[in-house]
Protein backbone atom coordinates (compact mmCIF):
# COMPACT_ATOMS: atom_id res chain seq x y z
CA UNK A 1 0.00 0.00 0.00
CA UNK A 2 1.24 3.40 0.43
CA UNK A 3 3.68 3.49 3.06
CA UNK A 4 6.37 6.38 4.13
CA UNK A 5 8.84 3.95 3.11
CA UNK A 6 10.95 1.26 4.95
CA UNK A 7 14.62 2.68 6.14
CA UNK A 8 15.84 -0.08 4.55
CA UNK A 9 17.83 1.39 1.55
CA UNK A 10 17.47 -1.04 -1.65
CA UNK A 11 16.37 -3.71 0.29
CA UNK A 12 13.45 -5.71 -1.70
CA UNK A 13 12.10 -7.86 0.63
CA UNK A 14 8.59 -10.16 0.63
CA UNK A 15 6.58 -6.97 2.51
CA UNK A 16 4.04 -5.49 1.34
CA UNK A 17 3.82 -1.54 0.03
CA UNK A 18 2.63 0.34 3.24
CA UNK A 19 2.89 3.51 5.12
CA UNK A 20 4.16 4.20 8.34
CA UNK A 21 1.95 4.90 11.33
CA UNK A 22 4.78 6.62 12.95
CA UNK A 23 7.42 7.30 10.33
CA UNK A 24 7.76 5.70 6.76
CA UNK A 25 8.04 2.15 5.27
CA UNK A 26 7.16 0.52 1.70
CA UNK A 27 6.95 -3.22 2.25
CA UNK A 28 5.85 -6.40 0.30
CA UNK A 29 3.37 -9.36 0.22
CA UNK A 30 0.48 -11.38 -0.55
CA UNK A 31 -1.27 -14.79 -1.41
CA UNK A 32 -3.13 -17.26 -3.25
CA UNK A 33 -5.38 -19.46 -4.56
CA UNK A 34 -7.22 -18.42 -8.18
CA UNK A 35 -10.84 -17.14 -8.78
CA UNK A 36 -9.93 -16.59 -12.70
CA UNK A 37 -10.36 -12.60 -12.84
CA UNK A 38 -10.05 -11.78 -16.88
CA UNK A 39 -6.56 -10.34 -17.99
CA UNK A 40 -6.17 -7.10 -18.46
CA UNK A 41 -7.26 -5.43 -21.70
CA UNK A 42 -5.81 -2.87 -24.11
CA UNK A 43 -8.22 -0.01 -23.65
CA UNK A 44 -9.28 1.01 -27.03
CA UNK A 45 -9.69 4.82 -27.91
CA UNK A 46 -12.63 6.73 -29.72
CA UNK A 47 -9.88 6.06 -33.01
CA UNK A 48 -10.01 2.62 -32.35
CA UNK A 49 -6.36 2.53 -31.41
CA UNK A 50 -4.70 1.14 -28.40
CA UNK A 51 -5.14 4.05 -25.14
CA UNK A 52 -4.13 1.80 -22.24
CA UNK A 53 -1.20 4.24 -20.79
CA UNK A 54 -1.93 5.28 -17.48
CA UNK A 55 -0.58 8.71 -15.84
CA UNK A 56 -0.40 8.26 -12.38
CA UNK A 57 -0.97 11.73 -10.76
CA UNK A 58 0.39 11.10 -7.37
CA UNK A 59 -1.58 13.38 -4.67
CA UNK A 60 -2.60 15.77 -7.16
CA UNK A 61 -5.79 17.60 -6.03
CA UNK A 62 -8.95 16.87 -8.16
CA UNK A 63 -9.69 20.01 -9.84
CA UNK A 64 -6.00 19.74 -10.88
CA UNK A 65 -6.61 16.07 -12.05
CA UNK A 66 -9.49 17.67 -13.72
CA UNK A 67 -7.16 19.88 -15.74
CA UNK A 68 -4.37 17.83 -16.57
CA UNK A 69 -7.00 15.27 -18.45
CA UNK A 70 -8.36 18.28 -20.65
CA UNK A 71 -4.87 20.11 -21.23
CA UNK A 72 -2.60 17.31 -21.17
CA UNK A 73 -3.75 13.40 -21.06
CA UNK A 74 -6.34 13.59 -23.33
CA UNK A 75 -4.68 15.22 -25.90
CA UNK A 76 -1.38 13.02 -25.67
CA UNK A 77 -3.66 9.56 -25.84
CA UNK A 78 -3.20 8.58 -22.47
CA UNK A 79 -5.98 6.07 -21.73
CA UNK A 80 -6.53 6.33 -18.04
CA UNK A 81 -5.55 8.53 -14.59
CA UNK A 82 -4.46 6.81 -11.43
CA UNK A 83 -5.76 9.17 -8.40
CA UNK A 84 -4.78 9.41 -4.81
CA UNK A 85 -7.77 7.15 -2.19
CA UNK A 86 -10.68 9.81 -1.92
CA UNK A 87 -11.13 8.45 0.98
CA UNK A 88 -11.56 10.52 4.52
CA UNK A 89 -8.35 9.58 6.20
CA UNK A 90 -5.99 10.63 9.48
CA UNK A 91 -5.10 14.28 10.03
CA UNK A 92 -2.34 14.08 12.22
CA UNK A 93 -2.52 17.30 14.43
CA UNK A 94 1.11 17.22 15.91
CA UNK A 95 4.35 17.36 13.91
CA UNK A 96 6.08 14.68 16.00
CA UNK A 97 7.90 11.85 15.02
CA UNK A 98 8.22 12.39 12.36
CA UNK A 99 8.15 16.17 12.05
CA UNK A 100 6.34 16.67 9.17
CA UNK A 101 2.42 17.78 10.11
CA UNK A 102 0.89 16.46 7.01
CA UNK A 103 3.08 14.00 5.48
CA UNK A 104 2.01 12.49 2.20
CA UNK A 105 1.43 9.34 3.82
CA UNK A 106 -1.95 10.73 5.60
CA UNK A 107 -4.24 9.70 3.23
CA UNK A 108 -3.06 5.95 3.61
CA UNK A 109 -4.54 5.35 7.31
CA UNK A 110 -8.64 5.62 6.57
CA UNK A 111 -11.05 6.77 9.09
CA UNK A 112 -14.40 7.35 6.77
CA UNK A 113 -15.42 6.20 3.60
CA UNK A 114 -16.75 9.19 3.11
CA UNK A 115 -15.20 11.77 0.12
CA UNK A 116 -13.91 14.27 1.74
CA UNK A 117 -9.56 14.17 1.89
CA UNK A 118 -6.34 16.15 1.23
CA UNK A 119 -7.02 16.01 -2.24
CA UNK A 120 -11.04 17.74 -1.92
CA UNK A 121 -14.68 17.34 -1.61
CA UNK A 122 -16.94 15.05 -2.93
CA UNK A 123 -18.47 17.38 -5.36
CA UNK A 124 -15.20 18.06 -6.60
CA UNK A 125 -13.92 14.32 -7.23
CA UNK A 126 -17.18 13.64 -8.77
CA UNK A 127 -16.46 16.60 -11.46
CA UNK A 128 -13.11 15.45 -11.77
CA UNK A 129 -14.68 12.01 -13.11
CA UNK A 130 -16.47 13.36 -14.70
CA UNK A 131 -14.56 15.71 -16.98
CA UNK A 132 -11.18 13.12 -17.36
CA UNK A 133 -14.33 10.93 -18.92
CA UNK A 134 -15.61 13.03 -21.48
CA UNK A 135 -11.75 13.99 -22.08
CA UNK A 136 -11.18 10.20 -23.23
CA UNK A 137 -9.38 9.27 -19.54
CA UNK A 138 -10.86 6.46 -17.02
CA UNK A 139 -9.94 7.06 -13.22
CA UNK A 140 -8.50 4.28 -11.77
CA UNK A 141 -8.58 5.03 -7.60
CA UNK A 142 -5.93 4.20 -5.58
CA UNK A 143 -7.87 1.93 -3.18
CA UNK A 144 -6.89 1.36 0.68
CA UNK A 145 -8.73 -1.55 2.12
CA UNK A 146 -6.74 -3.67 4.28
CA UNK A 147 -6.56 -1.06 7.72
CA UNK A 148 -7.43 1.80 9.09
CA UNK A 149 -5.24 3.94 11.19
CA UNK A 150 -2.23 3.82 13.23
CA UNK A 151 -2.48 7.08 15.18
CA UNK A 152 -4.02 10.45 15.85
CA UNK A 153 -7.67 10.90 16.95
CA UNK A 154 -9.22 12.92 13.89
CA UNK A 155 -9.76 13.05 10.00
CA UNK A 156 -9.83 15.38 7.48
CA UNK A 157 -13.42 15.03 7.29
CA UNK A 158 -13.98 15.96 11.17
CA UNK A 159 -14.76 12.51 12.60
CA UNK A 160 -13.36 11.56 15.82
CA UNK A 161 -12.45 7.54 16.37
CA UNK A 162 -9.97 5.27 18.12
CA UNK A 163 -8.23 3.03 17.16
CA UNK A 164 -10.67 0.11 16.69
CA UNK A 165 -14.19 2.53 16.76
CA UNK A 166 -15.16 4.17 13.03
CA UNK A 167 -18.34 5.26 11.72
CA UNK A 168 -18.26 2.41 9.46
CA UNK A 169 -16.26 -0.58 12.01
CA UNK A 170 -15.64 -1.72 15.42
CA UNK A 171 -13.64 -3.57 17.61
CA UNK A 172 -15.25 -7.22 16.05
CA UNK A 173 -14.03 -6.03 12.21
CA UNK A 174 -10.86 -6.65 13.03
CA UNK A 175 -7.95 -8.79 13.65
CA UNK A 176 -6.50 -9.04 17.25
CA UNK A 177 -3.72 -10.82 19.31
CA UNK A 178 -3.82 -13.94 20.23
CA UNK A 179 -6.70 -14.50 19.09
CA UNK A 180 -6.04 -13.83 15.30
CA UNK A 181 -2.37 -12.70 15.13
CA UNK A 182 0.23 -15.25 16.64
CA UNK A 183 2.43 -12.44 17.59
CA UNK A 184 2.28 -9.15 20.26
CA UNK A 185 0.31 -7.70 17.42
CA UNK A 186 2.62 -6.93 14.58
CA UNK A 187 4.40 -8.63 11.79
CA UNK A 188 7.54 -10.29 12.63
CA UNK A 189 8.29 -12.57 9.57
CA UNK A 190 6.85 -11.05 6.29
CA UNK A 191 7.23 -14.90 4.79
CA UNK A 192 4.78 -15.68 7.42
CA UNK A 193 1.17 -16.41 5.66
CA UNK A 194 -0.82 -16.21 8.93
CA UNK A 195 1.27 -13.11 10.30
CA UNK A 196 1.62 -10.93 6.57
CA UNK A 197 -2.55 -11.55 6.72
CA UNK A 198 -3.62 -11.49 10.68
CA UNK A 199 -1.44 -9.03 12.03
CA UNK A 200 -1.30 -5.37 12.19
CA UNK A 201 1.19 -3.51 9.22
CA UNK A 202 3.21 -1.28 11.01
CA UNK A 203 0.52 -0.77 13.90
CA UNK A 204 -2.48 -0.26 11.42
CA UNK A 205 -6.05 -1.54 12.77
CA UNK A 206 -5.77 -4.83 10.24
CA UNK A 207 -9.95 -5.37 8.76
CA UNK A 208 -10.94 -8.54 9.17
CA UNK A 209 -11.37 -8.95 5.78
CA UNK A 210 -12.88 -12.77 5.64
CA UNK A 211 -16.19 -10.83 7.61
CA UNK A 212 -19.37 -10.60 5.38
CA UNK A 213 -19.77 -7.46 7.05
CA UNK A 214 -16.59 -5.70 6.19
CA UNK A 215 -16.59 -7.05 3.01
CA UNK A 216 -19.93 -5.38 2.12
CA UNK A 217 -18.68 -1.99 3.59
CA UNK A 218 -15.59 -2.24 1.46
CA UNK A 219 -17.79 -3.62 -1.65
CA UNK A 220 -20.24 -1.12 -1.01
CA UNK A 221 -17.48 1.83 -0.98
CA UNK A 222 -15.78 0.58 -3.99
CA UNK A 223 -19.14 -0.14 -5.80
CA UNK A 224 -20.15 4.16 -5.00
CA UNK A 225 -17.06 4.78 -6.90
CA UNK A 226 -17.63 2.94 -9.72
CA UNK A 227 -20.78 4.08 -9.97
CA UNK A 228 -19.27 7.53 -10.21
CA UNK A 229 -17.29 6.56 -13.53
CA UNK A 230 -14.39 4.99 -11.47
CA UNK A 231 -12.91 2.35 -13.94
CA UNK A 232 -10.71 0.37 -11.46
CA UNK A 233 -8.66 -0.08 -8.66
CA UNK A 234 -4.56 0.12 -7.42
CA UNK A 235 -5.59 -2.41 -4.78
CA UNK A 236 -3.02 -1.15 -1.89
CA UNK A 237 -1.34 -3.83 0.68
CA UNK A 238 -3.01 -6.67 -1.49
CA UNK A 239 -0.55 -9.01 -0.06
CA UNK A 240 -1.74 -8.37 3.19
CA UNK A 241 -5.29 -8.99 2.70
CA UNK A 242 -4.89 -12.37 0.86
CA UNK A 243 -6.06 -13.54 -2.36
CA UNK A 244 -8.88 -15.14 -1.24
CA UNK A 245 -10.43 -12.20 0.59
CA UNK A 246 -9.65 -10.12 -2.50
CA UNK A 247 -11.46 -12.38 -4.51
CA UNK A 248 -14.55 -12.39 -2.63
CA UNK A 249 -14.18 -8.62 -2.41
CA UNK A 250 -14.10 -8.84 -6.17
CA UNK A 251 -17.24 -10.79 -6.77
CA UNK A 252 -19.38 -7.82 -4.91
CA UNK A 253 -18.25 -5.11 -6.98
CA UNK A 254 -20.21 -3.96 -9.94
CA UNK A 255 -19.77 -3.65 -13.60
CA UNK A 256 -18.27 -0.17 -15.10
CA UNK A 257 -19.85 2.39 -17.08
CA UNK A 258 -17.79 1.26 -19.51
CA UNK A 259 -19.77 -2.11 -19.40
CA UNK A 260 -16.51 -4.34 -17.95
CA UNK A 261 -15.37 -5.75 -14.65
CA UNK A 262 -13.15 -3.13 -13.12
CA UNK A 263 -9.65 -3.19 -13.13
CA UNK A 264 -7.53 -4.07 -10.49
CA UNK A 265 -3.95 -4.08 -9.89
CA UNK A 266 -2.42 -5.19 -7.15
CA UNK A 267 0.32 -4.52 -4.80
CA UNK A 268 2.20 -7.69 -4.22
CA UNK A 269 5.92 -6.93 -3.89
CA UNK A 270 8.38 -9.70 -5.32
CA UNK A 271 9.02 -12.07 -2.79
CA UNK A 272 7.41 -14.31 -0.40
CA UNK A 273 6.57 -18.16 -0.58
CA UNK A 274 3.94 -20.10 -2.00
CA UNK A 275 0.23 -18.27 -0.82
CA UNK A 276 2.19 -14.98 -0.09
CA UNK A 277 4.25 -14.76 -3.99
CA UNK A 278 2.78 -12.09 -6.83
CA UNK A 279 2.06 -15.57 -8.87
CA UNK A 280 -0.60 -16.54 -6.62
CA UNK A 281 -3.03 -13.48 -7.13
CA UNK A 282 -2.92 -13.88 -10.91
CA UNK A 283 -6.54 -15.68 -10.29
CA UNK A 284 -7.71 -12.28 -9.01
CA UNK A 285 -6.09 -9.18 -11.10
CA UNK A 286 -3.12 -7.64 -12.77
CA UNK A 287 0.01 -7.28 -10.22
CA UNK A 288 2.59 -4.04 -10.11
CA UNK A 289 5.64 -4.28 -11.97
CA UNK A 290 7.66 -4.07 -9.28
CA UNK A 291 10.07 -6.59 -10.81
CA UNK A 292 10.01 -4.95 -14.23
CA UNK A 293 11.33 -1.57 -12.78
CA UNK A 294 14.02 -3.16 -10.61
CA UNK A 295 15.50 -4.16 -13.76
CA UNK A 296 14.97 -1.07 -15.72
CA UNK A 297 16.95 0.54 -12.69
CA UNK A 298 19.98 -2.35 -13.12
CA UNK A 299 19.99 -1.37 -16.99
CA UNK A 300 20.12 2.34 -16.48
CA UNK A 301 22.08 2.92 -13.65
CA UNK A 302 22.77 -0.33 -11.60
CA UNK A 303 25.11 -0.51 -8.92
CA UNK A 304 26.86 1.34 -7.21
CA UNK A 305 24.86 4.83 -7.20
CA UNK A 306 25.30 6.51 -10.22
CA UNK A 307 26.87 4.23 -11.83
CA UNK A 308 25.53 4.18 -16.35
CA UNK A 309 24.23 0.56 -16.07
CA UNK A 310 24.04 -1.37 -19.73
CA UNK A 311 20.96 -1.27 -21.17
CA UNK A 312 21.77 -3.33 -23.96
CA UNK A 313 21.12 -6.39 -21.41
CA UNK A 314 17.67 -5.36 -22.40
CA UNK A 315 17.98 -7.52 -25.03
CA UNK A 316 16.34 -10.35 -23.11
CA UNK A 317 13.56 -8.79 -21.71
CA UNK A 318 9.96 -9.53 -20.10
CA UNK A 319 9.10 -13.13 -18.89
CA UNK A 320 11.98 -14.63 -21.09
CA UNK A 321 13.76 -12.19 -18.28
CA UNK A 322 11.76 -13.59 -15.58
CA UNK A 323 9.43 -11.00 -15.20
CA UNK A 324 5.61 -11.65 -14.65
CA UNK A 325 3.50 -12.31 -17.62
CA UNK A 326 2.94 -9.24 -20.01
CA UNK A 327 -0.77 -9.36 -19.60
CA UNK A 328 -0.71 -9.49 -15.77
CA UNK A 329 1.13 -6.84 -14.68
CA UNK A 330 1.38 -2.64 -14.78
CA UNK A 331 4.49 -1.79 -15.30
CA UNK A 332 6.31 1.48 -14.02
CA UNK A 333 9.52 2.79 -13.74
CA UNK A 334 9.19 4.63 -10.19
CA UNK A 335 6.15 4.53 -7.75
CA UNK A 336 6.10 6.74 -4.35
CA UNK A 337 7.30 3.94 -2.31
CA UNK A 338 10.19 2.92 -4.72
CA UNK A 339 11.24 6.61 -5.51
CA UNK A 340 11.57 7.23 -1.53
CA UNK A 341 13.78 3.94 -0.85
CA UNK A 342 16.02 3.58 -3.38
CA UNK A 343 15.11 0.75 -5.03
CA UNK A 344 14.08 2.12 -8.67
CA UNK A 345 14.97 5.12 -10.10
CA UNK A 346 12.99 8.12 -9.91
CA UNK A 347 12.78 12.30 -10.77
CA UNK A 348 16.28 12.56 -8.63
CA UNK A 349 17.79 10.72 -12.06
CA UNK A 350 17.16 13.40 -14.23
CA UNK A 351 17.47 12.37 -17.82
CA UNK A 352 18.11 8.80 -17.10
CA UNK A 353 14.68 8.63 -15.52
CA UNK A 354 13.10 10.01 -18.57
CA UNK A 355 14.94 7.85 -20.96
CA UNK A 356 13.59 4.75 -19.07
CA UNK A 357 10.10 6.10 -18.74
CA UNK A 358 10.39 5.93 -22.99
CA UNK A 359 12.06 2.97 -23.12
CA UNK A 360 8.93 1.78 -21.05
CA UNK A 361 6.76 3.22 -23.71
CA UNK A 362 8.38 1.44 -26.43
CA UNK A 363 8.80 -2.00 -25.42
CA UNK A 364 5.41 -3.07 -25.68
CA UNK A 365 5.84 -5.29 -22.29
CA UNK A 366 2.77 -4.74 -20.12
CA UNK A 367 0.44 -2.00 -19.13
CA UNK A 368 2.72 1.35 -18.70
CA UNK A 369 2.09 3.54 -16.09
CA UNK A 370 3.66 7.21 -16.15
CA UNK A 371 4.27 8.47 -12.62
CA UNK A 372 4.34 12.25 -11.84
CA UNK A 373 4.21 13.27 -8.45
CA UNK A 374 5.69 16.52 -5.98
CA UNK A 375 9.29 17.15 -5.35
CA UNK A 376 10.71 16.20 -1.97
CA UNK A 377 13.79 16.38 0.32
CA UNK A 378 12.45 14.07 3.48
CA UNK A 379 11.02 10.87 2.46
CA UNK A 380 7.54 12.09 4.60
CA UNK A 381 6.92 15.34 3.16
CA UNK A 382 3.90 16.46 2.41
CA UNK A 383 2.42 17.83 -0.81
CA UNK A 384 2.57 21.10 -1.34
CA UNK A 385 -0.92 22.24 0.45
CA UNK A 386 -2.16 24.95 2.67
CA UNK A 387 -1.72 25.53 6.39
CA UNK A 388 -4.84 22.44 7.11
CA UNK A 389 -3.14 20.10 5.10
CA UNK A 390 -5.35 20.40 1.71
CA UNK A 391 -3.24 19.86 -1.01
CA UNK A 392 -2.79 23.39 -3.43
CA UNK A 393 -3.17 23.12 -7.17
CA UNK A 394 -0.16 21.61 -9.12
CA UNK A 395 2.09 23.80 -10.59
CA UNK A 396 4.65 22.06 -12.76
CA UNK A 397 8.01 23.53 -12.27
CA UNK A 398 10.18 22.95 -8.80
CA UNK A 399 7.35 22.09 -5.95
CA UNK A 400 5.86 19.29 -8.51
CA UNK A 401 7.41 17.10 -11.36
CA UNK A 402 4.95 16.63 -14.43
CA UNK A 403 6.83 13.62 -16.04
CA UNK A 404 3.50 13.23 -18.02
CA UNK A 405 3.91 16.41 -19.94
CA UNK A 406 7.53 16.15 -21.32
CA UNK A 407 7.37 16.17 -25.09
CA UNK A 408 9.49 13.28 -25.44
CA UNK A 409 6.88 11.15 -22.97
CA UNK A 410 4.04 12.50 -24.36
CA UNK A 411 4.71 11.84 -27.49
CA UNK A 412 6.12 8.38 -26.78
CA UNK A 413 2.15 7.55 -25.23
CA UNK A 414 1.08 8.46 -29.00
CA UNK A 415 3.89 6.41 -30.32
CA UNK A 416 3.01 3.23 -28.42
CA UNK A 417 -0.61 3.76 -29.37
CA UNK A 418 0.34 4.04 -33.00
CA UNK A 419 2.31 0.87 -33.00
CA UNK A 420 -0.31 -0.69 -30.80
CA UNK A 421 0.60 -4.51 -30.52
CA UNK A 422 3.53 -4.38 -33.34
CA UNK A 423 5.94 -7.29 -32.30
CA UNK A 424 9.87 -5.96 -31.78
CA UNK A 425 11.85 -6.05 -34.55
CA UNK A 426 15.06 -5.34 -36.01
CA UNK A 427 16.81 -4.73 -32.84
CA UNK A 428 20.69 -3.29 -32.51
CA UNK A 429 23.11 -2.57 -29.65
CA UNK A 430 26.01 -1.42 -29.31
CA UNK A 431 27.36 -3.57 -26.80
CA UNK A 432 26.98 -1.10 -23.48
CA UNK A 433 24.84 1.77 -23.48
CA UNK A 434 22.90 1.93 -26.64
CA UNK A 435 19.76 -0.07 -28.01
CA UNK A 436 17.46 0.83 -31.02
CA UNK A 437 14.47 -1.51 -32.15
CA UNK A 438 11.14 -1.10 -33.99
CA UNK A 439 7.86 -2.38 -33.48
CA UNK A 440 6.97 -4.10 -36.46
CA UNK A 441 7.00 -1.36 -39.26
CA UNK A 442 4.88 0.92 -37.30
CA UNK A 443 7.59 2.56 -35.21
CA UNK A 444 11.59 2.95 -34.39
CA UNK A 445 13.37 3.98 -31.71
CA UNK A 446 16.30 4.60 -30.64
CA UNK A 447 17.65 5.02 -26.87
CA UNK A 448 21.19 6.30 -25.92
CA UNK A 449 22.18 6.17 -22.23
CA UNK A 450 25.71 7.00 -23.03
CA UNK A 451 27.15 10.21 -21.92
CA UNK A 452 27.76 11.59 -25.20
CA UNK A 453 26.04 11.24 -28.52
CA UNK A 454 26.29 8.34 -30.83
CA UNK A 455 25.77 8.65 -34.34
CA UNK A 456 24.61 4.99 -35.83
CA UNK A 457 23.37 3.70 -39.25
CA UNK A 458 20.42 1.16 -38.54
CA UNK A 459 17.37 -0.54 -40.12
CA UNK A 460 14.21 1.52 -38.88
CA UNK A 461 11.77 -1.28 -40.27
CA UNK A 462 9.75 1.86 -42.05
CA UNK A 463 9.42 2.62 -45.30
CA UNK A 464 11.14 5.41 -47.55
CA UNK A 465 10.46 8.82 -45.87
CA UNK A 466 11.41 11.90 -43.60
CA UNK A 467 9.99 11.15 -40.45
CA UNK A 468 9.78 14.01 -37.27
CA UNK A 469 11.65 12.65 -33.94
CA UNK A 470 8.74 12.38 -32.02
CA UNK A 471 10.97 12.88 -28.74
CA UNK A 472 12.15 16.21 -30.01
CA UNK A 473 9.19 17.61 -32.09
CA UNK A 474 5.18 16.89 -33.02
CA UNK A 475 3.88 17.12 -36.10
CA UNK A 476 1.30 20.06 -36.62
CA UNK A 477 -0.34 20.56 -39.98
CA UNK A 478 2.45 18.24 -41.93
CA UNK A 479 5.30 19.83 -40.89
CA UNK A 480 7.64 18.74 -37.66
CA UNK A 481 8.50 21.48 -34.66
CA UNK A 482 11.96 19.52 -34.33
CA UNK A 483 14.63 17.41 -36.20
CA UNK A 484 13.85 15.22 -38.85
CA UNK A 485 14.95 11.52 -39.50
CA UNK A 486 15.50 10.37 -43.36
CA UNK A 487 14.69 6.86 -44.23
CA UNK A 488 16.21 5.95 -47.50
CA UNK A 489 14.54 2.97 -49.82
CA UNK A 490 16.18 0.35 -47.87
CA UNK A 491 14.26 1.19 -44.52
CA UNK A 492 17.80 2.24 -43.25
CA UNK A 493 18.59 5.77 -41.01
CA UNK A 494 21.63 7.29 -39.89
CA UNK A 495 20.81 8.73 -37.16
CA UNK A 496 22.53 11.17 -33.70
CA UNK A 497 21.37 10.39 -30.68
CA UNK A 498 22.18 13.07 -28.55
CA UNK A 499 23.87 11.67 -24.87
CA UNK A 500 20.68 10.29 -22.56
CA UNK A 501 18.75 11.16 -24.50
CA UNK A 502 16.65 9.11 -27.18
CA UNK A 503 15.34 9.61 -31.65
CA UNK A 504 11.90 7.81 -32.20
CA UNK A 505 9.74 7.71 -35.29
CA UNK A 506 6.19 5.91 -36.33
CA UNK A 507 4.06 6.15 -39.13
CA UNK A 508 2.21 8.86 -38.18
CA UNK A 509 5.39 11.43 -38.03
CA UNK A 510 6.05 10.66 -41.41
CA UNK A 511 6.19 14.57 -42.99
CA UNK A 512 7.35 13.56 -46.28
CA UNK A 513 7.58 10.50 -48.73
Amino acid sequence: MGMSQLRMGRVRAAVCGVILVVGGISVPSLAGSATAAPPMAADGGRDGRQHDVIANLFEWNWPSVADECVHALGPAGYGGVQVAPPQDSLMRTQAVDPPVLHPWWEVYQPVDYQLTSRMGTEAQFRAMVATCRAAGVKVYVDAVINHMTGQGEVSYGGVHYTHFAYPDYGVADFHHAPADCPTAGGIDDFNNFLQVTKCELLGLADLRTESDHVRATIAGYLNKLIDMGVSGFRVDAAKHIGEVDLAGLEALLHRTLDGTRPFLALEVFPGGPGKLAPAAFEGVGSLLGFDFAYQVHDAFKSYPPNATGNITDLAVFGEAAGLLPADRTLVFVENHDTERNGSTLSYKDGATNILATEFMLARGYGRPQVYSSFTFTGNDDSPPSDAGGFITNTVCGAAWTCLDRVTGVANMVGWHNTVGGAQLANWFDDGVNLIAFSRGNRGWIALNNHADAQTVTVQTGLRRGTYCDVIHGTVHNGACSGPTVVVDAHGRATVTVPGKDAVAIDVDSLVRG
